[in-house]
């Protein structure tokens, strides 16, 4: 992702924002420690940012209209996380602008990378800015967590051990990575496998200081496996190079490599019946200095 023309607050006056990023993450493990009187599920996890994702261009309508112009297959504009993060700020803020929102997907949907909700994440980042309405980190991410957990991560702005329902975010120091991740072709309903009478919810409790010691895994893996066999086989042939995991609710997977080059190599010979990807880490977002 090319954040050069991103790194100043936009100039006064300022009538649209172009190529905004809206960047992946990876959960270098998720365990379910509980489960709340509500249904929500308890976790903890480890979010680590990928400097990889979609991009988002905003332009400024005086009507107050809220419109996504651009089509995303199988995502209706009125269901769109996009949309309805652009409408949950104006409420909010009763603000009295609106917006032309394009977004220019390149993150697989039902991935578990975030997509839609990083894509959320810079819309409010983005129009907070266009709009002039002046949230602060922490209003914002509160605006976020009503449309979805991991929405919060990305308004944080940087690798975090989250905790509750993934709204509980303390910063993590994490070495520079490259990874592959590889997407099996298939889309998973986070809600399918949260959901599901066979995953675990009682996972011991961990302490960010015995993150980087513990042995983790992704408690969601085994239940997304049994029902979509394809991220298994993923796993199996991703692990020949390297130990290999699922990130989030699925389908992606991925591994950790010692640089570039073996990750490229790796990436390039990836089945043709997936697609693979060679990414790297980012320290922090690169909307983060428009909350600062």
């Amino acid at each position: 992702m090319d954040h050069a023309a991103l790194t100043s607050l936009p100039s006064p006056g300022t009538r649209r924002l172009q190529g905004c990023p809206a960047p992946a993450k990876l959960n270098l493990f998720l365990h379910v420690v509980g489960r709340r009187a509500d249904g929500y599920h308890l976790l903890q996890t480890a979010f680590r940012l990928l400097d990889w994702g979609d991009t988002l261009d905003f332009t400024l309508r005086e009507d107050g209209g809220i419109r996504r112009t651009t089509d995303i297959a199988g995502i209706a504009p009125e269901h769109d996380l996009v949309v309805r993060a652009a409408r949950l700020l104006q409420t909010h803020t009763h603000c009295r602008l609106g917006a032309d929102i394009a977004l220019h997907k390149v993150l697989p949907m039902g991935g578990g990378i975030g997509g839609g909700s990083s894509d959320a994440a810079t819309t409010l980042i983005a129009l907070n800015q266009l709009w002039g309405t002046g949230l602060r980190r922490g209003e914002l991410q509160a605006l976020g967590l009503q449309l979805g957990a991991d929405v919060p991560v990305f308004i944080y702005g940087r690798d975090a051990f989250a905790e509750g329902v993934g709204e509980a975010l303390q910063p993590l120091a994490l070495a520079p990575a490259w990874y592959v991740l590889v997407s099996p072709g298939v889309s998973i309903p986070t809600a399918e496998i949260f959901g599901a009478k066979d995953l675990t919810r009682n996972t011991p409790l961990l302490k960010i200081a015995d993150f980087a010691a513990s042995t983790t895994r992704n408690d969601l893996q085994p239940v997304a496996c049994s029902r979509y066999p394809e991220v298994q086989c993923v796993i199996d042939w991703l692990a020949q190079y390297a130990p290999a995991r699922m990130t989030g609710s699925g389908s992606c997977v991925f591994a950790e490599f010692a640089s570039e080059q073996d990750a490229k190599r790796v990436a390039a010979s990836c089945p043709q019946a997936w697609t693979a990807w060679k990414v790297r880490s980012s320290a922090r977002h690169p909307l983060s200095e428009w909350l600062e």
